[in-house]
């Protein structure tokens, strides 16, 4: 269907549009208009990336004399794939309604080891091995090599892909990652270079958050965008936890260990090349005397990763005199080295700010602010230079050198954090020197600065007024929607006692009371006799899980359950998660029905689907805090109540919030599907808590429903069919004409 809104031609593949769909595409378009940026939180399975896919393109074709180019990042490869899919049908839509005009470069862009094609290279076991793999063949000096002496490996695809240099583009479409493969294969050319040189061209590009987000992926894949772009961070609820990730350090003994068996190796091979070709390591001096960290504009193989601190930061000057010279260079880093690993050595938690730390570095080995601040610069050219391959050996070397150019740079909103060993083991030493950034307003600002709009949704992001304050930015459109249905398709309930009116909880005192332990039993076990199909459970951590089946165990609740449906348990590997899902799944597709058991903040609770059939009812047992203990997450409540005036506890409980509605929200993914949702404590019974769930959840959450006891409950009308049609006075698919209509009465109104 096509519609109007205001100026624009609405291209939507579907015959009907969800009210919400609707609304939602009047408010991006009002932040696409002012050049702002947005924050709308949209429910889960009502349509989201369609909505936001056919706007932001109509809204380019209707203005082809200046058009906008969509970042749109996701969290997962999996979620990727499905936003690339849902562009293919749109495409299509609208080639068949404009014709040529509408013609469009999609595409999606992964790391190598989901692009590349040359079998010796993918098949390593992880990211980093594929990425050295690919390095070995393709860097400018092995090419070279390969040129004078024919045995010498290189890899045909990206020969060939360089061979076809100005040739080499990819017409217009939509392509998935797979898309890509098959394309590269065909025409023998590299996918993931083929892929980061179109990206500079193309109309959307679908990527990861850390394509934008992450200093040093961003310098390479981003820095090419043009302003007059709109990006679209989708699923965000977690994203200040992903801003304050990138810019984040840790260090333990295998990196102290690695980074010297890394500086040995760099020292052997400066020996080796004063022996054989001194002329190169005197060209690296001259050229840093000159003030080039960098050569200059490198061979698209030879880049490697780029500076971890963010673009304005970073000294456009000349590197000290003092690390100039190679083996000066491994000094510095030998002594930084050492002075760490004694730092490592401590009995006690230490903290302190990032000025202390280099005061002090200073002091006992005399490593100033500016030198550290180049590590990673003058790392990278000796790295060149010495034409190091194997990057995933250096990998150690790498991290020391990131610590030691962001611990340079900044010197607000971080904190250098030395634990001996994890609280919850004290028995086990384990040291860790850990730089934690606090403020995850630093790593998007320049994403913020240099796009004219960004867009951030979700389904779960309430309380909607504390994102701006989070990440620092004034949005011009905020706006929560909620979910118009025809019938009760959720039922939200809050159980605080147990059929023996014990109170249950997972607060640390009432969490392993055998009372709790028995009533949360009994109510699994009251629900899996009544509810068919799939039920999910949701603890609040892996220990509570474990502790919780046990008890269970003894007490033979466990075997009861069995008795009526299996039971699967999601574990910290996930070769074996997977497995228990798709077992889940088939046990749920024959009628058997099935339990599954995860954990809040897990990957089942982040990115799984329990749609139709395989989710019929989610419990949240507990309220899912963070470990409050956590030196780091102490030292960001800190400095979150100093900077932006947030209480610990407001924080604390937004963040417990919005991964229990991210859980909940599993169950529904779309109009059609029906669920309960079960949340199992009497904490939520209190309005502070209970407020920040989002409107859509709230909106379904009956007062009659908010202090049940396991004894009282269930279900009938969900279950009834969807009503297309809306003969119950509600009409929740709107049609073209009902559309039009609409339009035609907010003409009359104005």
């Amino acid at each position: 269907m096509k519609f109007q809104i205001e100026d624009v031609t609405v291209y939507f593949p579907y015959d009907h549009i969800y009210p919400e769909q609707y609304s939602y595409m009047i408010e991006l378009k009002r932040a696409l208009d002012a050049k702002g940026h947005c924050l709308l939180e949209m429910p889960t399975g009502t349509g989201k990336t369609i909505a936001l896919l056919s706007l932001i393109t109509s809204y380019t074709l209707s203005k082809p004399s200046n058009p906008v180019k969509l970042l749109y990042c996701t969290r997962t490869v999996h979620e990727m794939e499905k936003t690339l899919a849902e562009l293919k049908l749109l495409h299509k839509y609208q080639l068949d309604n404009i014709g040529p005009s509408a013609r469009m470069l999609a595409l999606g862009l992964s790391s190598r080891k989901n692009l590349c094609v040359n079998p010796g290279v993918v098949s390593a076991e992880n990211r980093d091995s594929v990425d050295a793999g690919c390095r070995k063949l393709t860097a400018s000096w092995v090419r070279a090599l390969a040129i004078e002496n024919p045995n010498v490996p290189t890899c045909e695809f990206f020969e060939r892909y360089e061979k076809a240099g100005s040739d080499a583009v990819l017409p217009p479409g939509v392509y998935t990652l797979q898309d890509l493969r098959m394309f590269g294969k065909e025409k023998g050319w590299c996918p993931y270079f083929l892929a980061r040189h179109m990206v500079q061209f193309a109309n959307v590009v679908v990527y990861s958050y850390q394509y934008l987000l992450d200093p040093k992926v961003a310098g390479i894949i981003s820095k090419e965008m043009q302003r007059e772009s709109v990006v679209v961070f989708d699923e965000a609820h977690n994203i200040d936890n992903v801003c304050i990730e990138a810019l984040s350090v840790s260090v333990r003994r295998q990196t102290i260990e690695g980074a010297t068996r890394n500086i040995n190796k760099m020292a052997q091979e400066i020996n080796r090349f004063k022996a054989t070709d001194a002329g190169r390591l005197r060209a690296e001096y001259n050229r840093l005397v000159e003030g080039l960290a960098q050569r200059g504009n490198l061979p698209v193989g030879d880049t490697w990763l780029a500076n971890p601190a963010l673009p304005d930061d970073i000294l456009k000057e000349a590197v000290p005199g003092n690390i100039r010279r190679a083996e000066h260079f491994l000094s510095v880093l030998r002594r930084l080295v050492q002075y760490l690993k004694g730092r490592l050595e401590t009995e006690n938690v230490e903290k302190e700010g990032p000025l202390t730390f280099v005061n002090a570095v200073n002091s006992h080995v005399g490593i100033d602010q500016k030198m550290l601040k180049f590590c990673y610069d003058r790392l990278h050219s000796l790295m060149l230079t010495l034409e190091i391959t194997d990057t995933d050996e250096f990998l150690h070397i790498q991290t020391i050198c990131d610590f030691a150019t962001l611990v340079g740079t900044y010197t607000r909103g971080f904190s250098i954090i030395i634990e001996p060993y994890d609280e919850r083991m004290p028995h086990i030493p384990d040291p860790v020197l850990q730089l934690s950034c606090h403020d995850a307003s630093l790593a998007i600002k320049p994403v913020f600065d240099r796009f004219q709009s960004v867009v951030i949704t979700s389904g779960t992001l309430s309380p909607i007024d504390l994102y701006p304050r989070l990440l620092n930015f004034n949005p011009v459109v905020s706006r929560s929607f909620t979910m118009s249905l025809t019938r009760d398709c959720i039922c939200p309930m809050v159980l605080s006692r147990g059929s023996d009116q014990l109170p249950v909880s997972t607060k640390f005192d009432l969490r392993s009371d055998p009372g709790v332990e028995r009533n949360y039993g009994r109510l699994l076990l009251e629900m899996v006799s009544v509810v068919p199909d799939g039920v999910v459970c949701f603890f609040v951590s892996y220990s509570y899980m474990d502790a919780i089946v046990n008890s269970w165990n003894e007490t033979g609740i466990l075997k009861d359950i069995m008795q009526r449906k299996l039971v699967f348990i999601e574990t910290q590997d996930v070769v074996e998660t997977t497995l228990a899902l798709d077992n889940y799944r088939k046990a749920c597709d024959c009628g058997r029905g099935a339990v599954f058991f995860s954990v809040a903040r897990g990957k089942v609770a982040e990115g799984i689907d329990f749609d139709r059939h395989y989710g019929r009812l989610v419990i949240m047992f507990g309220v899912p805090f963070q470990y409050t203990l956590s030196r780091i997450l102490l030292a960001r409540l800190e400095y979150l109540r100093e900077t932006f005036q947030i209480k610990e506890g407001d924080f604390l409980t937004f963040d417990a919030l919005r991964q229990a509605a991210q859980c909940v929200g599993r169950v529904i993914r779309s109009k059609a599907d029906y669920g309960m949702m079960i949340f199992a404590d009497k904490r939520y019974t209190r309005h502070d808590k209970r407020s920040k769930l989002p409107g859509w959840i709230l909106s379904h959450l009956r007062d009659a429903h908010l202090n049940l006891s396991t004894d009282m409950a269930f279900l009938r009308k969900m279950a009834q069919p969807y009503d297309k049609t809306g003969g119950g006075g509600k009409k929740t698919l709107l049609s073209q004409d009902d559309l039009e209509k609409m339009n035609g009465v907010e003409g009359m109104m104005f």
